[in-house]
């Protein structure tokens, strides 16, 4: 195990947390290689012998290292913005391994897809076919494009990251799709590439994603029935991971049962998983300052909060807490809660735990959307990062200072 007890510390990997958290301070976020590469290999070995590409969705875990990790492996890459594509080619990426996906692209993102070559451009209005095909005109060239498919497939996950049902912002919807293909096909600045769906994030069923696959497989066949040939069907991400009692069906499964969907199929299978690759890869190195009993809660005071790790307040999100040093468990039922000042400012509730002030825990699980949803509220610098690769821990990111939270910033003369 890549998160274990050894001579009664938790370690990653080879490395004791309590080594790290003297090197580089918390709150820290911790990842391991191996776990990085074991769950891509999971992929790679369900895709074996399939035309297919990993499209890492960069969304859930944008640390250079990561990327590059990734990239390394033979990765593409799932993007939403502009300052993803540079953080992608920063890496090493390959963008012409690289889907660029969002509701929401500016002409400058669009201009910066075109010219750094990316695989598509995942369209998601017709108002943006527009743009797109406008902006490849002025810069003489042809935009690749799919469009993304909105499937009215219920994902069985939390409202907020459910994005394939009729009332979503995502996608446009299966009426419109074979009309806006034929529309695409006739501007001269525009090459149909492909077509996608994504329905939602931390899928634990199989059942949903199956449905979608076989709802875009026979909109493929519809539209190479009107002539117009796809290269690649993009089947999006979301297999869910285990946080607490969660019990998703293994990858390969998962990955296999979609590829069966779309069988008969000629194009290239695309897959963009983020959360199932990275999620169980890190965690959250925190330390207790201040035990604070009460006569209806006890607290454990910790130095991350809501801006460090957002999903507990967003989503009401699970994840487990380990003390550092191995103790017995149910010292006595605590909310471990940040110095933020909101009352959603809180990463577990009624847990059992043994610690006091100065003792480190590990949020675990916190490797997906984690850092990359992590804010400066409160004038908070964000958290280190560090990728420990065997015995040896590098930092990867360094610690925010002081300074830089108001570097950018100007008081008027």
């Amino acid at each position: 195990m890549a998160f274990a007890y050894r001579g009664g510390v938790l370690c990653a990997e080879a490395v004791p947390l309590d080594e790290i958290a003297r090197a580089h301070g918390t709150p820290c976020y911790v990842y391991s290689r191996a776990v990085i590469e074991r769950a891509y290999a999971e992929y790679a070995a369900a895709l074996a012998g399939r035309d297919a590409l990993i499209c890492f969705s960069v969304k859930s875990n944008s640390n250079l290292a990561v990327l590059a990790l990734l990239a390394q492996l033979g990765a593409g890459f799932d993007i939403v913005s502009g300052g993803e594509l540079a953080r992608v080619l920063a890496a090493g990426g390959d963008a012409r391994k690289t889907v660029f996906s969002g509701i929401g692209k500016t002409e400058a993102e669009i201009e910066q897809a075109i010219t750094a070559g990316v695989l598509c451009l995942n369209l998601e209005s017709e108002a943006e076919l527009e743009r797109v095909a406008a902006v490849a005109a002025r810069l003489g060239r042809r935009a690749p494009v799919a469009f993304r498919v909105n499937p009215d497939v219920d994902a069985k996950t939390h409202p907020y990251i459910a994005t394939g049902l009729k009332q979503s912002k995502f996608g446009v919807a299966q009426e419109d799709a074979e009309r806006l293909y034929r529309r695409a096909a006739s501007l001269p600045a525009v090459e149909v590439v492909g077509i996608g769906s994504h329905i939602g994030s931390q899928l634990t069923e199989a059942a949903p994603l199956i449905e979608a696959a076989k709802r875009i497989a026979a909109l493929a066949g519809r539209i190479e029935g009107a002539g117009i040939r796809l290269a690649h069907i993009d089947v999006g991400g979301g297999i869910g991971i285990r946080y607490h009692d969660e019990a998703p069906p293994p990858v390969a499964e998962t990955v296999s049962r979609i590829a069966g969907a779309l069988s008969g199929r000629h194009e290239r299978l695309i897959i963009d998983p983020g959360r199932s690759i990275v999620g169980n890869a890190g965690l959250l190195l925190t330390r207790v300052e201040y035990v604070k009993p009460g006569p209806v809660k006890n607290f454990l005071v910790v130095d991350a909060a809501m801006n460090d790790l957002l999903r507990p307040a967003l989503y009401g999100a699970w994840h487990e807490v380990r003390t550092v040093r191995q103790l017995p468990p149910g010292g006595a039922v605590y909310d471990v809660v940040g110095p933020v000042c909101e009352s959603a400012d809180f990463l577990a509730k009624d847990r059992p735990l043994t610690a006091q002030a100065g003792d480190l825990l590990a949020i675990m699980s916190a490797g997906a959307y984690g850092m990359a949803m992590s804010s400066n509220y409160n004038s908070r610098p964000r958290p280190a990062e560090v990728l420990v690769d065997g015995g040896v821990a590098h930092l990867v990111r360094e610690r925010e200072s002081m300074e830089a939270l108001f570097a950018l910033e100007h008081r008027p003369a």
